[in-house]
C-alpha cells in the first residue's frame, strides 16, 4: 500500500440532493482514495477542515460501471474506475466544514 497523505485521501465531494439533505445531520459525503482506511479518512477530515471532530466514517466501494463505444474496429467496451465513496458524521459539537456553505 503506497503511503498516503491527508490531502491524497479526499479526493472531492459528493454534491448530490441527498447528500445536501444529510448536512442538516452533520453528515458529509466524499469520494475518497480506494485505498484509504476508515481512520484514515477521520485524520484526513479533521486536519483538511479546523474545528471539526469526526464521530464515525461509514465507506462504501464502487465498482466501475460497463461503457460501451463504437470505434472504427467495432463495438468497444471497458470499465470506468472504481471509486470509494465515505459518509463521515461530525459530532454534536464539532464546526460545520465551510467547503459546503456557499452550496
Amino acid at each position: 500500500m503506497a503511503d498516503l497523505k491527508y490531502y491524497d485521501i479526499i479526493l472531492r465531494p459528493v454534491v448530490t440532493e441527498k447528500s445536501m439533505n444529510a448536512m442538516a445531520d452533520k453528515k458529509y459525503a466524499f469520494y475518497v482514495s480506494v485505498d484509504a482506511t476508515k481512520s484514515q479518512v477521520k485524520e484526513a477530515v479533521e486536519k483538511m477542515f479546523p474545528g471539526t471532530k469526526v464521530a464515525s466514517v461509514n465507506t462504501m466501494n464502487l465498482a466501475g460501471k460497463t461503457r460501451r463505444r463504437n470505434s472504427a474496429g467495432g463495438i468497444v467496451s471497458g470499465k470506468t474506475a472504481a471509486k470509494k465513496k465515505a459518509i463521515v458524521q461530525l459530532t454534536a459539537d464539532s464546526a460545520d466544514i465551510e467547503l459546503f456553505t456557499g452550496l
